[in-house]
């Protein structure tokens, strides 16, 4: 916070008693001239306080009618970051903070002057959130998981992999970070490695682990970490197919990161792409629309030919 800033909340404060204050009086308090609190003022009219000046002997400044609650100073980013903030956590990922986020934003309309005020309202009435049902999580968990992260906690707690295989693991935690899903970034001790956990996949233990000298983030960065291990994920698999199309019919729509498009000659190309499983390999290429031939690995071929199967046999009436 800026000193000028630091400088009008201690005013607001001091206006917030209900007695007048002479400019004197003011200056005294604030280590400053009368001149600078006369600019003062005016800069909390500005932001839609009501400051009245009272004239004649005894006279000064006080807050105007209606200003009973503590003034809240925001520039109109710094709102605008709290309301995106406030509605962009009522998504359902966190189970019962859509009531509280609501809760929180009626408080803080209530305490902004009334320019911000109606640019809040705005975001507010205008913002709509896809809420998720599938990984909702409980308050008390991130808490607790973000204490063990602030005073280098260690934990226990038992993890079910996407495979359904659950496991007892001790983990350093390090990082929560929000990536549609909330995720644990945590040094795995009994692996002596870095990994990444679902919260809606863990369940904490107590007593949690001891204590452990802090780590720098992985990569630099927890949440570029995550992105990289995201990435890794994604190309665990890696193929190649001959599309019966002239290279330029398919170069120009296809994305650079969907895959690399070669030309083989003028009706035919080769496509590497590289993805999380053969099913969305087969799949993504299967939406290229076009027909194609599998070049490898086998396996990619023998998983095509399968799915092939699967789906003639959908289309045979019973």
């Amino acid at each position: 916070m800026t000193s000028t800033s630091a400088r009008l909340l201690t005013l607001l404060g001091l206006l917030e008693a209900a007695r007048t204050w002479s400019g004197p009086e003011l200056a005294e308090r604030l280590g400053v001239t009368t001149r600078t609190v006369r600019t003062d003022v005016e800069r909390l009219r500005d932001l839609g306080y009501p400051v009245d000046a009272v004239s004649g002997v005894g006279g000064g400044y006080r807050l105007g009618a209606g200003a009973v609650l503590p003034p809240l100073l925001l520039d109109d980013d710094e709102a605008v970051a709290i309301t995106l903030g406030l509605v962009g956590v009522a998504d359902g990922s966190v189970t019962g903070i859509e009531e509280s986020s609501v809760r929180a934003l009626t408080k803080l309309e209530r305490i902004l002057p009334p320019r911000l005020r109606t640019r809040a309202a705005a975001i507010r009435d205008s913002t709509a959130t896809v809420r998720r049902a599938d990984s909702r999580i409980d308050p008390a968990m991130i808490t607790a998981i973000a204490n063990a992260c602030r005073d280098h906690e260690g934990l226990r707690f038992d993890y079910t992999t996407g495979e359904g295989v659950t496991a007892l693991r001790h983990v350093d935690p390090q990082r929560l970070v929000h990536h549609r899903r909330w995720y644990l970034v945590g040094y795995d001790t009994d692996r002596a490695d870095w990994r990444t956990f679902r919260l809606d996949r863990i369940r904490l233990r107590t007593p949690g682990g001891p204590r452990f000298r802090p780590r720098p983030d992985p990569d630099g960065d927890a949440a570029a970490y995550l992105d990289r291990v995201f990435g890794e994920r994604a190309r665990r698999v890696q193929v190649t197919v001959t599309l019966e199309v002239p290279a330029a019919e398919v170069v120009d729509w296809l994305r650079p990161e969907w895959g690399e498009v070669t030309a083989i000659d003028d009706r035919h190309c080769r496509f590497r792409t590289a993805s999380d499983s053969y099913e969305l390999a087969a799949i993504s290429i299967g939406l290229i629309g076009v027909p194609f031939r599998v070049e490898e690995p086998p396996e990619f071929a023998e998983y095509v030919r399968a799915m092939g199967h699967r789906l003639l046999d959908a289309t045979v009436k019973p």
